[in-house]
């Protein structure tokens, strides 16, 4: 194998009669490269907004959701939490939730609907931002809540201030049926990194906002976190055969299924589309080697008549455009994560934090998507050299020296 090497390096490094060919090879080594660093640079992009937006989401929304099938809340909701933690052993932790739809009223006559989360405290402590507030405590103490770092920065509320909450449920007074107006304190402000939570979510112990929204001992959901979220659909389905007529289950895919299933298809159309920048890349390893091989038809006359086989002068050609392709290859997997690691060093992509949830576009390199490249362009590299090197195997002995 020694002399077919030492013959495909002399025949890439230049030509007979100048160096047409060798710069037909670095065009395609280029080509190569631009297609591999593109594909690497075009999936970590994807999988880096994918992953931060799910985290981002996820940080503000369980895993699995669990609440009465008639919408009319749970009632019995501590035998049925108790029963799912028990049997299944990849739920991390549950607790029930109350949520509605309530009025926050300022001492600046400022007014901001909101929703209203009721939790117990003691049991989630698996959503992250409640974990690190910017500012105060958890609201453990009667009438106190937590707000959003949008929502205190639009109605001007610091940890400490004081603000009246009108629910929808009504009461009886007096003067007539009125809404139930409530003076709450603010304990503190939490910062989920997600826009839309951040400015209309006020959080509240689970006591408290039973009675605001006169649920006694029912609550609307049970909030599950799952040590691995992506046996979300396993875990519920499971759920779903345990208490068939009682409960509805919904996961984190469901919620979120619309924008999941375009950012995938975006993934999988990048790759493709990106791809053809490969093929492209490939047809000008072809398009060398057919002009090396009509270029060299003497010299492979040559090596035939002193005993060379088809065999050697197919491996000879099929070794130089390998060359090409792991050339190519590997220049690209270099610039691609070259240009990963400076992208993340300067946040080189900014959006606006108010639409992406986040200020700047991280790039995340997944190990099975950088395989998935290299084993693409190092099958598109050697796939184009089968047609050359099987064109130069077959050149005739005879034909090719005849003249010399």
């Amino acid at each position: 194998m020694k002399f077919e090497f030492f013959i495909a390096k002399r025949y890439l490094k230049r030509g007979r009669k100048g160096s047409f060919i060798s710069i037909i090879s670095l065009v395609s080594i280029l080509g190569i490269s631009i297609g591999v660093a593109a594909l690497i640079i075009a999936l970590a992009l994807i999988n880096g907004f994918q992953s931060d937006i799910r985290s981002k989401i996820l940080s503000s929304t369980a895993h699995i959701m669990v609440s009465d099938i008639i919408g009319d809340g749970i009632e019995s909701y501590i035998g049925i939490m108790n029963k799912i933690k028990i049997k299944d052993r990849r739920i991390k932790s549950a607790g029930p939730v109350v949520f509605g739809t309530i009025l926050v009223k300022s001492s600046m006559k400022n007014t901001s609907g909101a929703i209203l989360r009721g939790i117990d405290l003691k049991l989630i402590k698996d959503e992250v931002w409640l974990k690190n507030l910017k500012e105060g405590k958890l609201p453990f103490g009667r009438n106190e809540m937590l707000i959003g770092k949008e929502f205190s920065r639009k109605m001007g509320f610091f940890s400490g201030d004081s603000c009246l909450v009108i629910s929808p449920q009504m009461i009886l007074s007096p003067s007539g049926i009125i809404p139930k107006i409530k003076k709450f304190k603010i304990s503190g402000v939490f910062d989920s990194g997600v826009y839309e939570v951040d400015s209309s979510t006020i959080i509240t112990n689970l006591a408290v906002a039973q009675k605001l929204f006169n649920m006694k001992s029912k609550i609307s959901y049970i909030q599950i976190y799952l040590h691995d979220m992506f046996k979300a659909e396993e875990v519920a389905e499971d759920i779903r055969n345990s208490f068939p007529s009682q409960v509805s289950v919904i996961t984190w895919k469901d919620l979120n299924a619309s924008l999941y299933s375009a950012l995938d298809l975006e993934k999988r159309v990048l790759f493709f589309t990106l791809t053809l920048i490969l093929i492209v890349a490939a047809l000008n390893i072809i398009a060398g080697l057919i002009l090396l091989v009509m270029q060299k038809i003497k010299d492979i006359g040559i090596l035939l008549s002193c005993g060379a086989t088809p065999k050697i002068i197919k491996r000879i050609f099929f070794i130089q455009g390998g060359v090409v392709g792991i050339l190519g290859t590997s220049f690209g997997v270099t610039i691609g994560l070259i240009f990963i690691f400076f992208a993340n060093e300067f946040e080189l992509i900014k959006v606006p934090k108010e639409i992406y949830q986040m200020s700047y576009v991280p790039f995340r390199l997944n190990i099975f998507d950088l395989f998935a490249v290299v084993f693409t362009s190092l099958l598109i590299s050697f796939t184009a050299t089968l047609i050359p090197s099987k064109k130069a195997s077959k050149i005739n002995v005879v034909d090719a020296i005849k003249d010399e």
